[in-house]
């Protein structure tokens, strides 16, 4: 099962902070709007994102159809058709994809920890 880009969406106290905090492990600004108060970090093919007041936990984050650079990939599997195989698999979730939509769409799952996984397709 390919679920896309992997990256760590971080719940920061302080955007800038954090961001001269990763700017010094050598992490580098590469999407995102601070003004927001959200920016994407990459550190080779490392990908953060810091997120501030917009979830209460950090979250595993995959993004089905994009690599590492937030480029389309040619071929991927529809986060539909991971919804169905997770699903056959008993995985429970937290919030779903409309199966019956096409293009941009989300679902949340938990590990047994509670650490929630956000699979996001872009396209």
């Amino acid at each position: 099962m390919n679920l896309g880009a992997f990256s760590v969406s971080l719940n920061v106290k302080d955007i800038q902070a954090s961001k001269h905090f990763y700017e010094k492990l050598g992490f580098q600004s590469f999407g995102g709007d601070i003004s927001q108060n959200w920016l994407i970090m990459k550190n080779g093919s490392t990908v953060i994102g810091l997120f501030q007041g917009m979830f209460e936990k950090n979250i595993l984050t995959f993004n089905p159809g994009w690599d590492e650079n937030a480029e389309n990939l040619e071929v991927f599997t529809d986060i539909r058709t991971l919804q169905k195989q997770l699903k056959e698999n008993g995985v429970n979730f937290l919030s779903e994809a409309d199966e019956s939509s096409e293009g941009p769409t989300s679902f949340t799952i938990e590990d047994p920890d509670g650490n929630p996984i956000l699979v996001d397709q872009h396209r």
